[in-house]
């Protein structure tokens, strides 16, 4: 969703959905980068509170359930017991409707982005996320933005085959699973696609210009668009 105080009218549709778009609904699953960026849970910001308060009202009737994303991997406990998530490991494996499910954000499959890779495995230091939690927040804030410009001028210099999975990492990760079924985010380009005859790779889409949304359900997957003019 990359929720930010910049785009009011994704947070609008958000909360539109979840006050109105969860019925008959057994749990809900956040894949990562909730948020465009995430400073820390002691930065809090009018637009995160509202969420954190909306979100706990379903976790009040449903589990909801958080991964991280690259944009908001410092979403701490503090803001997931606010909001009443249960965060969720990197690769998560569960059984959905019979039929063997691994959930991820999908950043770790885009194994041909090597600098993205390398930063990736830098950030997730310890060490690295002690010394940046630390930091003033005003410290804190001009990183987000800078991280933010400069990953925009970096994926429009990438190639489309860079910035997407690399399918022998789908068909490894589904190996070492043992699932049939991958759901993932990041890469913004929703789909279905049938593998094999057994496996599946679903992706959920962004929130940039319209909501985007995974059903599943014992009759399979279904994506569904939120045009925002309807939830506002």
């Amino acid at each position: 969703m990359h929720l930010s105080a910049d785009r009011p009218d994704i947070t609008q549709a958000f909360i539109y959905f979840l006050n109105h778009g969860l019925d008959n609904t057994e749990a809900l699953y956040i894949i990562g980068d909730l948020f465009e960026v995430w400073m820390g849970d002691d930065i809090a910001e009018p637009f995160t509170i509202a969420i954190a308060e909306a979100i706990k009202t379903v976790s009040n009737s449903i589990p909801v359930y958080f991964t991280h994303g690259n944009r908001d991997f410092m979403v701490g406990k503090q803001f997931c017991l606010r909001a009443g998530m249960k965060i969720l490991p990197e690769v998560y494996c569960t059984n959905l409707y019979g039929v063997n499910t691994v959930i991820l954000h999908g950043d770790s499959l885009c194994t041909l982005d090597i600098a993205y890779q390398r930063f990736r495995r830098f950030r997730s230091l310890d060490i690295v996320r002690w010394v940046y939690s630390h930091l003033p927040k005003k410290t804190r804030l001009n990183i987000a933005a800078k991280i933010r410009q400069k990953s925009v001028q970096g994926n429009q210099q990438k190639h489309y085959e860079i910035m997407d999975v690399e399918p022998s990492a789908v068909t490894a990760l589904l190996a070492r699973t043992g699932c049939q079924r991958m759901i993932h985010g990041h890469t913004h380009r929703p789909a279905i696609h049938q593998l094999t005859a057994q496996e599946q790779r679903v992706v959920v889409g962004d929130w940039y210009t319209q909501g985007s949304v995974l059903k599943v359900s014992d009759k399979g997957c279904e994506l569904v668009t939120l045009p925002f003019s309807e939830t506002n």
